[in-house]
């Protein structure tokens, strides 16, 4: 305003008025015209680097994540510094929707299967605890359901399928194609779910029996015995699907497929993990146990 008005009058009177000084005054208009200083230069090339690493992740990552890349680029700055720059220059990770599962269908007449999990997903070591669940995907043909099967050490998807109906089958199918994939190398295996009639079936028990798998199940009405495999659920709806519209059931599953595979697998960073992605903290497992044998 001083600046605006100094054509007009005297600068003593105007300062005296804001209730500034002169000296303070003076040493702002000096400023205007140096240039930026050190930090200021450094802010401005991070907010670039944030920016990039941001829309790489499709406008998803936030900041922990974000720093994650920038320290694997050579960076050395932390969590808080990005999220400020991120806040200053209005770049948003995206978070998660409350979510409700409404695929979980109890079966009365089924056999009894305990819970030999007890939330404890992760054992430290692969193929000892799979989880799995089902959810629904909207198309303009439709739902569509997906099934999925996540290795609860490494959150890594190995196995999953799509179907356009709640039937056990789809289970099946996601649950060989697990085993397939972990190259028939899972007995004793646990393959944990809700109690939904899929997971409870008498054609779930033969098919885990011939794979030599061990059927878990949490408590009815309880999110919280499945929790991984919803949250993986949550990333998914709310990192991509939620942000597209398919009009086929064959655009979603391509579409689906290739986020699985190529993002959440082996490109999206794990807080779990150590923020790397659950196909590289495999390899590093599998490469620790080697050495160590």
């Amino acid at each position: 305003m001083i600046a605006a008005e100094k054509a007009n009058h005297d600068i003593t009177r105007m300062v005296e008025l804001l209730g500034v000084s002169r000296a303070g005054y003076y040493k702002w208009v000096h400023r205007q015209g140096a240039p930026a200083g050190p930090r200021a230069v450094r802010a401005a090339d991070l907010a670039v680097k944030i920016k990039v690493a941001h829309d790489a992740s499709d406008g998803v990552n936030g900041a922990p994540r974000i720093t994650a890349d920038l320290r694997e680029a050579g960076e050395v700055v932390s969590v808080k510094t990005v999220a400020k720059l991120m806040r200053e220059n209005n770049i948003r990770g995206i978070s998660p929707r409350p979510w409700t599962p409404v695929t979980t269908l109890p079966d009365a007449s089924t056999h009894c299967i305990p819970d030999l999990v007890e939330r404890r997903f992760d054992r430290g070591v692969l193929n000892a605890v799979w989880t799995s669940d089902i959810t629904y995907l909207a198309t303009d043909q439709g739902w569509l359901y997906l099934c999925a099967v996540r290795d609860g050490c490494s959150r890594r998807v190995i196995g999953y399928a799509f179907a356009d109906s709640l039937h056990t089958d789809v289970v099946e199918t996601a649950l060989r194609r697990a085993v397939t994939f972990r190259q028939g190398d899972t007995a004793g295996t646990i393959f944990h779910a809700d109690r939904g009639c899929q997971y409870t079936s008498a054609q779930l028990a033969d098919v885990a029996e011939d794979l030599d798998v061990r059927l878990s199940v949490g408590r009815t009405g309880v999110c919280w015995d499945n929790a991984q495999i919803e949250s993986f659920w949550s990333t998914l709806k709310t990192e991509f699907y939620d942000r597209h519209h398919f009009t086929t059931h064959a655009a979603a599953i391509t579409a689906v497929s290739t986020w699985i595979e190529t993002v959440y697998n082996r490109r999206r960073r794990h807080s779990a993990l150590g923020q790397i992605n659950p196909v590289a903290f495999e390899h590093r497992l599998t490469t620790a146990a080697e050495k160590a044998a």
